[in-house]
């Protein structure tokens, strides 16, 4: 029987959609029914479980799945012993400390002696220690917003994103103290494992496409004169390619383009003379 490899994947919400649109990338096959629980790809070796979040790390330490993707803050307040595979980028989000308004906040050592909610105690214990702040923890697992307002906790660590549910609660945002994103994980003695292989071929693909994200592809005309000082601004993987134009003088000229860079890059072209830029996004790219 061949190998399968399986990857415990949230059930529902932002999670699962983004983790399972960056496996579509990947050219991996696999249905879209919601009641789904267990699926198998039909193009490779992949088979998904469709778990809560707070699962997926427990269901990779155990074996139930041989990799997962989740986000590193259920990662770091489980606290199991796993290996993050890749940091996918996506999901973003912070954990931050609010307070009602009323509260006067200075830092950290504010919450010296204070009743604390949060969903993540282990996170913001280890937080607290390293700044020398003593406080007590109120563990809550929905409704953080509500616990100041009914005399449970002095203050609140929560996940935020854009702060509109603190203020509809009469709370404002005072310090983040841990960001997170979506990660791939996996069991450390995965080096070991016989399906090791399968996992190198799905990072090959995912490694691909996150590297495509970063990188715009461009196309523009440009005087002779100036290719040197083009090719020195805009380098390439190796170099960018240089096509004579039937009008004399004239060279077509394409290349990569880091995301981060491209506007100051835009700017410089224009500057240089160049003519028909053309920019398009980029799917799959490797090295």
């Amino acid at each position: 029987m061949s190998k399968i490899l399986r990857i415990a994947i949230q059930k529902k919400g932002r999670l699962s959609e983004k983790s399972l649109a960056i496996i579509g990338q990947c050219g991996i096959k696999f249905g879209s029914d919601e009641r789904v629980l267990k699926e198998r790809a039909t193009n490779f070796p992949l088979e998904f479980l469709y778990v809560r979040d707070d699962d997926i790390p427990s269901y990779v330490h155990d074996g139930v799945a041989d990799i997962g993707i989740v986000g590193r803050n259920e990662l770091d307040e489980q606290g199991l012993e796993l290996a993050v595979l890749r940091d996918l980028g996506f999901s973003k989000c912070r954990l931050s400390i609010a307070l009602p308004h009323d509260v006067p906040y200075t830092g950290l050592t504010s919450l010296e002696g204070m009743r604390i909610a949060t969903s993540y105690p282990n996170i913001l214990r280890s937080i607290l220690a390293e700044n020398g702040v003593k406080a007590s923890f109120v563990e809550v697992s929905g409704s953080v917003e509500l616990t100041p307002a009914v005399g449970i906790a002095d203050a609140i660590c929560d996940l935020v994103s854009t702060g509109a549910t603190l203020a509809m609660n009469g709370l404002r945002e005072v310090e983040q103290i841990y960001t997170s994103t979506a990660v791939m994980i996996g069991r450390k003695t995965m080096d070991r494992d016989e399906k090791r292989a399968i996992l190198e071929r799905l990072l090959l693909r995912i490694d691909a496409v996150m590297k495509a994200a970063s990188y715009k592809y461009i196309m523009f005309n440009l005087p002779v004169e100036h290719i040197k000082a083009v090719s020195d601004l805009i380098g390439g993987l190796k170099s960018p390619t240089v096509t004579p134009l039937l009008e004399e003088g004239w060279v077509s000229m394409q290349s990569v383009v880091a995301e981060d860079r491209f506007w100051d890059v835009f700017e410089q072209l224009k500057a240089l003379g160049a003519q028909g830029i053309l920019v398009t996004p980029i799917e799959k790219m490797t090295e």
